[in-house]
């Protein structure tokens, strides 16, 4: 009997002291966990922050772009100045005179077409083109070598317009 009250007393011991180190497991995986959780929230706001951040640097990227592309289309568009004449762009000058009657010349033009060979009409409008170029060829004379290739290339593109309608 004394062997089987000494062997229950160890097993007893055995089984009280497992439990403490059972329940100081727990306890450590419990601190584990909370401490891996805490680890992983503060990379989750990190890297969240980081992601908003970059968010940020691309829409003011895309905004800035946007804007250059806007600035661009309109310097484009005041560059070169429509003219009554389907299919002929007037550049601007640094004279806006020469840009003017440039436009002018090509309204002329378009009158002159619509004329469609009557000669009357044609005779009544051949002052005025006379006139315009007498006009442009005086402006033309105090311009820079490429402002004046630009001049003669958007007067040549005029007047190929008006053949056809000789």
């Amino acid at each position: 009997m004394k062997k089987i009250l000494l062997s229950v007393l160890v097993a007893g011991s055995l089984l009280a002291t497992s439990c403490k180190e059972v329940k100081k497991g727990a306890t450590d995986l419990k601190d584990a966990t909370v401490e891996t959780a805490g680890s992983a929230a503060a990379a989750t706001t990190d890297a969240a922050g980081a992601v908003v951040n970059g968010a940020k640097d691309a829409g003011s990227a895309v905004a800035d772009g946007a804007k250059d592309a806007a600035n661009a289309v309109v310097d484009k568009a005041t560059e070169a100045v429509s003219s009554a004449l389907g299919g002929v762009s007037i550049p601007s000058f640094a004279n806006e005179a020469i840009t003017k009657n440039l436009t002018e010349y090509a309204a002329y033009a378009k009158d002159y077409i619509a004329a469609n060979g009557n000669l009357a009409k044609i005779s009544a409008l051949a002052p005025k083109g006379a006139a315009l170029l007498a006009k442009g060829k005086e402006l033309a004379s105090k311009l820079n070598v490429q402002d004046m290739a630009k001049y003669k290339s958007v007067l040549s593109a005029i007047q190929s317009k008006m053949a056809p309608a000789k």
